[in-house]
């Protein structure tokens, strides 16, 4: 197999793990590829099989990578997406941060997993993705995101004002500190924090959250991925800070924001013991009792 690996700085204390991944897929003649400044990070540190290529954007990987591996928590499979982008590699998430919701194997699992793999004992969750469109070119090519756009106050304690669109049909004006457009993937990240609901990943929806909103009877809710929606936002303050995932810029009053299903998936890699349901079970003690 051809396996890429992606990291963000990882600490000392994921070294071991990491030169033990390496020498399992080493053992299996597998082809790997390390984000170059990972590579950079640990070359003097930890022992990297010969042979070892290096990559340092989705191009460098896109048609010739079997898998890419993501070490690290949920915040690195975000990241990911903008190096598989619409290449439709398949994203394993290994994960040595605290959660892991989308991060399915454990650091420990790791021997398991590639032996899955390399007997097909998989299967692809396909995850879809919405895409902004706006006036202005405000994330390049990666305009587009697994979680969420989250549109927020920026200089000012005060609310700002989001007015919002379905389809060009007007719905709600939220008086805010902001709101927030999930997929289902995100429906268990920022949204759920915020009180929306739990959306299961091919339910085929978006879910609209307010964040802090000024009237308690604004609730979220939960409408189709086929419907455009439409933003203006104002407020005392100029600007305006707008996030998809992880990645944050600063807007104004007069830029223009539609969101809307983008066109193809991000495939994360699941095995046969794993699923969703599973996982909010384990990992958000989904309907755990807790009494003693």
């Amino acid at each position: 197999m051809k396996i890429a690996i992606y990291a963000r700085q990882l600490a000392p204390a994921n070294f071991p793990f990491l030169e033990n991944f390496l020498k399992i897929l080493e053992a299996g003649q597998h082809q790997i590829t390390i984000y170059q400044s990972l590579l950079t990070q640990i070359r003097s540190l930890i022992k990297v099989p010969e042979g070892c290529k290096s990559f340092s954007s989705g191009s460098d990987i896109k048609g010739c990578t079997d898998f890419l591996c993501s070490i690290g928590g949920d915040g690195t499979i975000l990241d990911t997406l903008s190096i598989v982008q619409d290449s439709g590699i398949p994203v394993l998430g290994i994960n040595v941060g605290r959660l892991g919701f989308l991060s399915s194997v454990g650091a420990e699992e790791i021997t398991g997993a590639i032996d899955s793999l390399e007997k097909g004992h998989y299967s692809l969750d396909k995850r879809s993705l919405l895409r902004l469109e706006s006036n202005r070119s405000l994330f390049g090519e990666v305009n587009y995101a697994l979680n969420e756009l989250t549109i927020h106050k920026k200089d000012s304690s005060s609310m700002i004002t989001i007015n919002t669109y379905l389809n060009g049909e007007y719905l709600n004006s939220y008086w805010a500190d902001g709101l927030i457009i999930s997929t289902p993937t995100g429906s268990t990240g920022y949204s759920l924090s915020c009180g929306g609901p739990i959306v299961a990943p091919y339910s085929g929806n978006f879910v609209i959250t307010p964040i802090a909103p000024h009237n308690l009877n604004v609730r979220p809710i939960v409408v189709s991925d086929q419907n455009v929606i439409s933003l203006e936002v104002e407020g005392r303050s100029q600007y305006f800070l707008a996030s998809l995932d992880s990645r944050s810029v600063t807007i104004d009053s007069s830029i223009e924001l539609a969101v809307r299903k983008q066109d193809f998936t991000m495939n994360l890699v699941r095995f046969d013991n794993d699923n969703f349901l599973s996982t909010l079970r384990r990992k958000l003690n989904w309907g755990l009792d807790t009494r003693n």
